[in-house]
């Protein structure tokens, strides 16, 4: 009986914790091959969605070629 008064909370933790990760797209390897930050290719750190930069290496698979576009 002590064993699921421990057990039960343990395995409610563990499935919550599964449950709410997110597998993540952009790894480290393209920041190490880009030498960039997350930013140079999403709109934000924690964000999916991809800025132009981000759209081109999608097409590419590279940013060698990449012209940002001037701001004003």
């Amino acid at each position: 009986m002590k064993l699921l008064k421990y057990l039960i909370p343990l395995a409610m933790l563990t499935t919550g914790l599964l449950l709410n990760t997110q597998l993540s797209l952009a790894t480290a390897e393209y920041t190490k091959k880009e030498k960039k930050p997350c930013t140079a290719c999403h709109v934000s750190a924690k964000s999916k969605e991809l800025n132009d930069a981000g759209k081109y290496y999608e097409k590419h698979k590279t940013l060698d070629g990449y012209k940002a576009p001037e701001k004003k």
